[in-house]
């Protein structure tokens, strides 16, 4: 499966050459990033029109980050030399039948004077070239989450939606969050790997229904710690990520390392820890999207086996990071067991993101397939308490060939359409991954905001002296009602509430008499983020040619 954008091996190293030459011209602050203002002023000497200059900021930042890093300005380049040849400048050229290596430069009125008189004016070069390949400078809102510099950087000077959200995150949420305790009864506190790390999809499904199969046919090769079987063999929550060479990392590994986005797992414990190893290996689609492969969902007598870790809450903990959760099932294994079904209750808040899958399906004739389709949703709309129509690929996501023997050929024509949906499902995550950010931080946002009139409330209905005990015990023992009162207070709506037994079972290690009273300048502050800051944010890196 290739994700579209345009590699670096499409353009020869010559002109490669010129590019990064035209990078560092065109990068005014020298960040690694070429921002709208840049790109007006650069690609301006191309003398196209407004439109095809719009639609080649389009293209070329598909991903919507709101810059240009040098791959995505080696296609903006190419795609102007395509425009001023008379091309349609679409997002399926790159991957047409073009030849992108022989392509020319494209024309750049004055650009040669331009760099000719900043050569004169610069006695010695600090070329950020290692390899022939461009360098990016490490963003310094790394810095952010270690210091207090953050709070001195406006929000005008950040060069990116993301940078934009780091800085949000650390001078207005996180204050609250820690105040009032958000990271130990919802989510622990965001690090700056968080926000940069790569679109994530999940697997979920009992065992032998195909997760790690379907990966392996995705990537079209194994990967490190693959195994498949008709027993449970997947006994470990597998990442598959990006990588220099083929190797696994062991848990307790990677959840300390600063640049990966795994350290709130550390509260899980060594039980779970030992029981999660990251596989990297070097592959194309691993550039654009990480894969977790989890052990198969117990069912029958196994699931009386109780597991050393929370597996639900785990399950939980990358529902709320994953961009797309694929819920995975067999022909033969329809029912859904008490594990799974509190593991798929424990997706929710996260529905728009889940996915199902008829995995193995010319395992049977077109007769029973219905039958099964039909079960499979009957099953489904016990668990899902929704009204929607749970969206449904049929399948068999392996490497063989159809059996047609079992399907027939409109089964065979049918496999391959639901193939070809579901693959623009995933082609469809990296571009939609800035979008989905910005969705979870103002979703994560709403629910800080709501933790803090929990905690407040709770604070506030405490005594000032005596029977302390018995006012928490109440007030544990009453949780449903002081939700409700707190949401008629605030006018909140009540869907946003947290659960209501698993706050219970956090609270009930608290002292309530120690949280913090309401602090209203927080919540402004939480407030003004939601209504402004982010707006602007998201309108000072649109496309720069938007009227």
């Amino acid at each position: 499966m290739e994700i579209s954008s345009v590699p670096i091996t499409s353009c020869s190293k010559e002109h490669q050459k010129i590019f990064q030459e035209w990078f560092r011209f065109a990068d005014s602050d020298s960040d690694g990033r070429i921002t709208g203002g840049d790109a007006i002023k650069f690609f301006g000497m191309s003398n196209l029109n407004r439109q095809d200059l719009k639609q080649v900021w389009a293209v070329a930042d598909s991903k919507r980050q709101g810059y240009l890093g040098f791959n995505e300005f080696v296609a903006a380049m190419q795609l102007v030399s395509l425009a001023q040849a008379g091309h349609d400048i679409t997002h399926g050229l790159q991957n047409s039948n073009v030849d992108l290596e022989g392509l020319k430069p494209p024309v750049m009125e004055g650009l040669d004077a331009l760099l000719s008189a900043k050569k004169k004016h610069t006695h010695k070069s600090n070329e950020n070239e290692v390899n022939g390949t461009a360098v990016v400078q490490q963003s310094s809102s790394a810095l952010w989450f270690s210091s207090k510099s953050a709070k001195k950087v406006p929000l005008s000077s950040v060069t990116s939606i993301v940078d934009g959200l780091k800085r949000l995150y650390v001078q207005k949420l996180k204050p609250l969050e820690v105040t009032y305790k958000f990271n130990d009864f919802v989510s622990p506190l965001l690090a700056n790997s968080d926000f940069d790390a790569k679109p994530m999809v999940m697997l979920l499904g009992q065992y032998s229904t195909g997760k790690t199969t379907f990966i392996k046919h995705l990537l079209k090769s194994s990967y490190p710690g693959a195994h498949i079987g008709p027993e449970p063999t997947t006994d470990r929550f597998v990442v598959v990520m990006s990588g220099p060479d083929e190797r696994s990392v062991p848990g307790n590994t990677i959840a300390v390392q600063a640049d990966m986005p795994f350290s709130g797992l550390t509260t899980f414990g060594t039980a779970f820890l030992s029981k999660f190893e990251c596989s990297q290996m070097p592959h194309s689609l691993l550039e654009h999207i990480t894969f977790v492969d989890t052990p198969g969902v117990l069912s029958g007598e196994k699931q009386r086996t109780q597991r050393a870790y929370d597996f639900t809450g785990v399950t939980s903990w990358f529902a709320a990071k994953c961009d797309l959760i694929l819920l995975l099932f067999d022909p033969h294994k329809l029912d859904v067991s008490d594990e799974f079904k509190r593991v798929i209750s424990s997706l929710h808040g996260h529905d728009d993101k889940i996915r199902v899958v008829l995995n193995k399906a010319d395992q049977i004739d077109t007769q029973q397939l219905m039958r099964v389709y039909g079960a499979l949703m009957w099953s489904l709309g016990k668990v899902l308490n929704t009204p929607e129509v749970m969206r449904v690929y049929i399948g068999s996501f392996n490497d063989k060939p159809v059996n047609e023997a079992a399907t027939g050929p409109v089964g065979k024509e049918l496999f391959e359409k639901e193939q070809e949906d579901l693959l623009a499902d995933l082609k469809d995550i990296p571009k939609k991954a800035c979008d989905r950010r910005i969705n979870e931080f103002v979703k994560r946002a709403r629910a800080a905001k709501i933790h803090a009139y929990i905690i407040s409330h709770l604070k506030k209905e405490m005594p000032a002296i005596l029977g302390k005990a018995k006012a928490q015990q109440r007030l544990i023992d009453n949780l449903e009602d002081e939700f409700k009162k707190v949401q008629r207070e605030h006018h909140l709506p009540p869907g946003d509430f947290p659960d209501v037994d698993h706050f219970r079972d956090i609270l009930s290690g608290y002292s309530i008499d120690n949280f913090e009273k309401l602090k209203p300048k927080m919540i402004d502050a939480v407030d003004e983020m939601l209504g402004y800051d982010i707006p602007e944010l998201l309108k000072n890196f649109r496309n720069p040619y938007d009227q």
